[in-house]
């Protein structure tokens, strides 16, 4: 059932390798793994620890890489959205993409686009909670910060032929634009910084790009303000707005049905689509789960991220439902988008992951196959 003129992306998510800044932090050879082993139930009914189908892979290992892309590509997935952290020292996490991604034999039958995950890394691996949000890093960028790390982007990513375009333009995510801001010192110096950075690309022969952000990083998205949120997207000349997964309800905290989150994300279709005049592009999240990264043996209370909600009673089912909603969203004409997500192939600390485990198998992938897929 594929006949669509869009796109389904994943959102990625690169902490299963190791890294120079997770062996000072947490020791040598150190990746988020250790999270997810150590998880434990924390109330009755809690599905954890959760069990990856494919074992503790190392996501720089090109032939693992290699398996990921051919899953997608199967399943009906298109590309991969990449959470890509790059500070004011230089990068984090960039192995499973230099040597995983690029490193794996059929990397270019499979597209690929960044987003700059520009928010402080906190010590939730795991938070305890007396400092549940404690930042390791700053993700302040100054002007001449942005420019040397787009600059890595544009010379090892933005050049190659998988790198994913809309409507022939590059595609590239800002997660945090406020922080963005307040890191380069205002709105006016910002937008000086994003053209020329366009520039940039242009300079090197690759065209034009096509800037996005979160919706939910625009002002005036939450209280209904359009104007305010068109105000602040002409203000930086981003070009449309992207979905990472769906809120929570903590009225009856830590729990919330997984299909109550289902209902509620299907609301945020319309929703979001209506709260700025720029093209939207939604997300169907199979879950949410961040109890892994916080200390197992305290108390599971609700002081703050990662003590978050829990949706309970996951299934492919509950989620399919979402898709299917997804799809006559997007093949409607209320749709302005230029391709969909899904949150995420891989996050698996926060309990939405498309690949397979234990308990579901290929469940989840399969659910995406059917609405989406060949």
């Amino acid at each position: 059932m594929r006949n669509r003129n869009y796109d389904v992306m994943a959102w990625y998510f690169p902490n299963w390798h190791s890294d120079p800044r997770n062996d000072e932090w947490h020791g040598k050879g150190w990746t988020e793994w250790e999270v997810t082993k150590c998880a434990r139930a924390r109330f009755e009914g809690h599905d954890q620890p959760k069990l990856p189908l494919w074992g503790y892979a190392d996501e720089a290992d090109p032939n693992v890489m290699e398996l990921k892309i051919n899953t997608a590509l199967a399943h009906g997935i298109d590309s991969f959205l990449w959470d890509t952290y790059w500070f004011e020292d230089g990068g984090y996490r960039m192995r499973a993409l230099d040597e995983g991604f690029f490193g794996a034999r059929n990397n270019e039958k499979f597209k690929i686009a960044l987003m700059w995950c520009n928010h402080d890394p906190i010590y939730a691996h795991p938070a305890t909670r007396r400092r549940p949000n404690d930042p390791l890093l700053s993700g302040d960028l100054s002007a001449d910060g942005f420019v040397r790390g787009s600059n890595h982007f544009i010379e090892n990513y933005f050049w190659r032929p998988n790198y994913y375009r809309v409507d022939g333009r590059l595609l590239f995510v800002i997660w945090l634009p406020k922080k963005l801001i307040d890191g380069i010192g205002g709105v006016r110096q910002t937008r000086d910084v994003l053209d020329d950075f366009r520039s940039r690309v242009r300079t090197a022969g690759l065209g034009e790009v096509w800037l996005a952000a979160p919706v939910t990083a625009i002002p005036g998205v939450y209280n209904g303000d359009k104007a305010a949120a068109d105000s602040f997207m002409e203000s930086l000349g981003l070009d449309g707005t992207v979905c990472y997964s769906w809120p929570t309800d903590k009225t009856n905290f830590p729990t919330e049905p997984f299909s109550k989150f289902v209902d509620d994300g299907i609301k945020t279709f319309d929703r979001y689509n209506n709260a700025t005049s720029y093209p939207f592009c939604p997300t169907v999240s199979n879950g949410w789960d961040s109890s892994p990264r916080t200390l197992q043996s305290e108390i599971y209370e609700d002081v703050g991220y990662p003590w978050s909600v829990v949706t309970t009673d996951r299934s492919p089912a509950e989620f399919e439902r979402g898709l299917r909603a997804m799809r006559r969203f997007a093949d409607s004409g209320d749709f302005r988008g230029k391709f969909v997500t899904l949150t995420t192939w891989n996050e698996w600390t926060e309990g939405n992951y498309l690949e397979p485990d234990v308990r579901f198998g290929y469940g989840f992938l399969e659910a995406v196959k059917r609405v989406f897929g060949n």
